[in-house]
């Protein structure tokens, strides 16, 4: 019994069908694209977290702000 109630032979006779219908060279450069299509996925995604975490610190420090007035003897004094 192999995957789902698709045995080992059947897997293979499927997997002789597609290299005969691609061969070998075109499946290498599809394999070649999907996994750098991944990479740049995980790395969208990574880059996506981190300025996620850039934010929240920034939020984090900025504290409140108090709107002032300065009087005229601060005023003088520069």
């Amino acid at each position: 019994m192999g995957f789902g109630g698709i045995s080992i032979w059947q897997l293979v006779i499927v997997l002789v069908i597609v290299l005969l219908l691609f061969g070998t060279k075109r499946l290498k450069n599809i394999g070649g694209d999907l996994g750098s299509a991944i990479k740049g996925f995980k790395k969208s995604m990574s880059e996506g977290e981190k300025q996620e975490d850039k934010q929240d610190q920034i939020e984090k420090s900025e504290g409140t702000t108090i709107d002032g007035e300065v009087s005229s003897k601060e005023k003088e004094k520069r």
